[in-house]
């Protein structure tokens, strides 16, 4: 299986990728800037180059891209819209150095401005600034729903997802967290709330888990992760995630709170599966 955490780009591409192999994952995920914003590091083609030539001889899968947290396209304030349209943009620009791998985002936040103005916000910037040309899958993230956030639930991001006009470069992020925290029973109901998940948005627009235990009951609405089978989801309910058919192949990134060690250690578990 495809199997990765989060690691940290400021190194650049090739150390990344001699981090995750050095972890024992076959792919990572890593922010395109500093997770709390400001600007991106400069690109060094010639690391990306090495990078790329690492990754074929390792056998990597696709790499999943996070944004800033401070990217919100459906913020209230215009300035801060202003600066996530900017973002985005250009980090699409970016993931090209690296062709055919996934960007991930948080929809974002509507700040009391209602969920379908936030969704219309959030649809207007997609179809700005996504390409025919780009090989990058933009991927919405499905959200714990704390606060005013957009994608608690499976509709929101459908009802995205049917507002862009270029359907074939958008996809979704499963976050085992934050579908637990959002009230999806997947302990016991795995297999329905996936049934849902392909009634809603269909599993072929599915194209990456986030995989992490939670600290909450089912339903808190707060995402605060746990590492694996520590939390309230549990180890049985986390295995049969990681090896359930309808998701084989897809990258599985852990975003636990952990040392290098202990995601070595969590690797290695869900390889072991």
């Amino acid at each position: 299986m495809l199997i990765g955490n989060h690691l940290s780009s400021s190194k650049g591409y090739l150390a990344m990728g001699k981090m995750a192999v050095s972890l024992g994952a076959n792919t990572f995920a890593f922010f395109t800037r500093n997770p709390r914003g400001g600007k991106a590091k400069e690109i060094d083609t010639g690391d990306v180059e090495r990078f790329l030539e690492f990754a074929e001889e390792h056998s990597f899968g696709k790499l999943v891209a996070h944004a800033p947290y401070t990217m919100n396209l459906c913020a209230a304030k215009e300035d801060v819209r202003n600066f996530s349209r900017e973002v985005i943009a250009d980090d699409l620009k970016r993931m090209e150095y690296t062709p055919g791998n996934y960007y991930n985002f948080h929809p974002g936040s509507h700040v009391g401005q209602g969920a379908e103005a936030g969704i219309d916000l959030i649809a207007e910037v997609l179809n700005e600034v996504l390409t025919p040309q780009q090989t990058t899958i933009v991927l919405l993230e499905t959200m714990a729903g704390k606060g005013s956030e957009i994608g608690r639930n499976f509709e929101g991001l459908r009802r995205i997802l049917d507002m862009v006009a270029l359907q074939e470069k958008m996809g979704v992020c499963f976050d085992t967290c934050h579908v637990w925290d959002g009230g999806y029973d997947i302990v016991n109901h795995l297999d329905e709330v996936l049934e849902e998940f392909d009634r809603v948005i269909g599993l072929d627009r599915l194209y990456a888990v986030h995989f992490n235990d939670s600290m909450n009951e089912c339903g808190a609405h707060k995402d605060r992760h746990a590492r694996i089978g520590e939390g309230c989801i549990g180890l049985a309910a986390m295995k049969r995630v990681a090896t359930h058919p309808l998701l084989a192949g897809k990258p599985f990134i852990l975003e636990t709170p952990n040392d290098d060690a202990g995601y070595a250690r969590e690797i290695a578990l869900v390889q072991s599966w």
